[in-house]
């Protein structure tokens, strides 16, 4: 069981490291990669090398650092201060009202996209901005943009759902279609969750609405800002070309499947900076010195953000290396409890196993065990399989390895290390619970 021991201990080394020592999240990520790769014994330098080469091709490290300096040349324009003046002209009247649109528009998107840093990503750079502009703080913005994040896995049609009900053990319990309304609703009830969530973040932090002086009439800001609304294309537009109408003749007439050509994760930020250069070009710099000089300013980000990405998925290749899924999957395989407690047991395993694995990566190593561990207890397997989706949504609030949690970090340019505890309070916990209840029938999804 070794690599249970090393997952443990890499959790312990980040929260000593960061919390008790007070060091900032990169180096304290760091350490917990060089922890887990002390595990790994002899092989240790070739699982460590492995990882990290693996870690500096992944899409996320790319995308985090790529709105880091988005984020930046945008504030450098005045073009996200139009497109919130546009925002605040129909909703700042709400108490709250950037939280339930950021909310909403995650699982809107995520419904869409599935994939938890996309919706981050896609979501975060309009709403994260107009928080912190409503008086939101930078880490409850991107707290509850990153909190959002795992509602991908909770809707139906996601690639952790097809690699779930297409394993052997579940395909043996369920017709994969069955999976569908249950999911759906499982999918509400998160969001639903979020909601109230929301009015209870809204009222504590004394969240106002928008003073009427601060409010453009919305004629007056669509007239002076509507070319702010073509921030929405870099988002739009893969989205049409990979899901829905679009892609399907694409595929037709090309034999090209636009989902796996075009990626969101990698577009989505390439495609908005490339129209940020576009929209605030009388705004930016046209010397060598002057973009030179943002670079310099962005830098401080550029290294945290990027070493603490990079660290993350690293020692989560080498756990996966030295063993952690199929140690799980036989801790698993052992488990002899009441309902209740077999939920509760699977949920916090399933959760456990999201920390340094993706959603979809956790599915493929124990979906299909967690699911027949609850059928085993009289749970019904659509029930049971919409349940283990919801535990393994936890992915993106579940510090310290959640990719979306530094992608709204950098976007928010605050610490991650001081989302990691409101996420678990807010999101992950709570999350958990939901996929219990869903589990013992206390919320319906059939």
């Amino acid at each position: 069981m070794i690599a249970i021991w090393a997952l443990v201990a890499f959790i312990v080394a980040i929260v000593f490291w960061n919390a008790v020592l007070k060091r900032n999240i990169g180096e304290s990520m760091i350490v917990g990669f060089l922890v887990v790769g002390a595990f790994a014994g002899r092989q240790a330098p070739e699982y460590m090398w492995h990882g990290f080469l693996d870690s500096m091709q992944e899409e996320v490290t790319f995308a985090g650092l790529a709105f880091i300096f988005m984020s930046f040349v945008l504030a450098k324009t005045p073009v996200l201060d139009r497109l919130i003046d546009i925002l605040n002209s129909f909703l700042g009247r709400l108490r709250g009202g950037p939280i339930y649109t950021s909310t909403v528009a995650g699982g809107m998107f995520g419904a869409i996209a599935h994939v938890g840093a996309s919706v981050t990503a896609a979501v975060g750079s309009v709403t994260v901005p107009w928080m912190k502009r409503s008086g939101v703080s930078g880490e409850l913005s991107a707290t509850v943009v990153a909190g959002c994040a795992g509602m991908g896995v909770t809707f139906p049609f996601s690639a952790t759902m097809f690699i779930l009900v297409g394993s052997t053990t579940v395909t043996g319990l369920m017709e994969p279609d069955e999976i569908i309304l249950p999911l759906a609703l499982a999918g509400l009830w998160c969001l639903g969750y979020r909601l109230l969530l929301n009015y209870y973040l809204v009222r504590k932090n004394g969240l106002q609405p928008i003073a009427p002086e601060d409010r453009i009439p919305a004629k007056r800001s669509l007239r002076a800002g509507w070319t702010s609304l073509l921030l929405f294309v870099p988002i739009i537009v893969p989205l049409l070309l990979t899901r829905g109408p679009v892609a399907v003749p694409i595929a037709e007439y090309t034999d090209l499947v636009m989902s796996s050509a075009i990626s969101l994760i990698t577009w989505i930020p390439v495609l908005m900076i490339l129209l940020v250069f576009f929209l605030g070009r009388r705004h930016l710099p046209r010397t060598g010195r002057g973009w030179w000089k943002i670079l310099g300013e962005t830098a401080p980000q550029f290294g945290v953000i990027g070493v603490t990405i990079v660290a993350a998925f690293s020692a989560s290749n080498v756990l996966g290396d030295i063993g952690l899924p199929e140690q799980l999957t036989t801790v698993l395989e052992s488990l002899s409890a009441p309902a209740w407690l077999m939920a509760i047991l699977v949920g916090v395993i399933i959760v456990v196993i999201a920390i340094p694995l993706t959603a979809s990566a956790t599915m493929a190593a124990v979906g299909g065990v967690a699911v027949a561990a609850l059928v085993g207890v009289g749970i019904p397997a659509p029930v049971a399989a919409a349940a283990v989706l919801v535990f393994a949504s936890t992915e993106g609030a579940s510090p310290p390895s959640g990719a979306p949690i530094y992608v709204a970090a950098g976007i928010a340019r605050v610490d991650p290390g001081k989302m990691f505890a409101p996420l678990l309070k807010y999101y992950c916990v709570p999350i958990l619970g939901v996929g219990v209840l869903i589990a013992l029938g206390l919320l319906p999804v059939s």
